[in-house]
């Protein structure tokens, strides 16, 4: 088998997969300076970000990167129209503040397809 450089993305990504306590009920948070930006760079809504996370069909990790100030996560899943996203957030008191949001790359929407494959097993 040839371990290329995305077979060591994967195996990051896997490495450093947690398990994430959201606070219940879901409650968003939102930076009036970021607010509009997913949907004006991205084409990504408000909306579309915050269904996500009342889905159980996605996968968390702790951004290690960018953790520096706060606590910071990603988030690969589904929004309603099917479409994988890439979301990255903090938590603050009992809110969800979502920092940013795109579509997910091809490696994202490849290690969200097969982790969720084996979450069904």
């Amino acid at each position: 088998m040839v371990c290329g450089v995305d077979n060591v993305v994967f195996l990051v990504y896997t490495l450093f997969m947690d398990i994430i306590d959201l606070p219940e009920p879901l409650e968003f948070e939102w930076d009036e300076g970021n607010k509009h930006k997913n949907l004006l760079k991205h084409r990504i809504s408000i909306e579309e970000c915050e269904q996500i996370f009342g889905r159980d069909d996605f996968i968390t990790f702790t951004d290690t990167k960018h953790s520096y100030k706060e606590p910071r996560y990603v988030i690969f899943g589904k929004n309603k129209q099917e479409k994988i996203l890439s979301i990255a957030f903090t938590i603050r008191g009992r809110k969800i503040r979502i920092i940013s949001a795109r579509p997910a790359g091809n490696r994202e929407r490849k290690l969200y397809e097969e982790e969720i494959s084996l979450a069904k097993v």
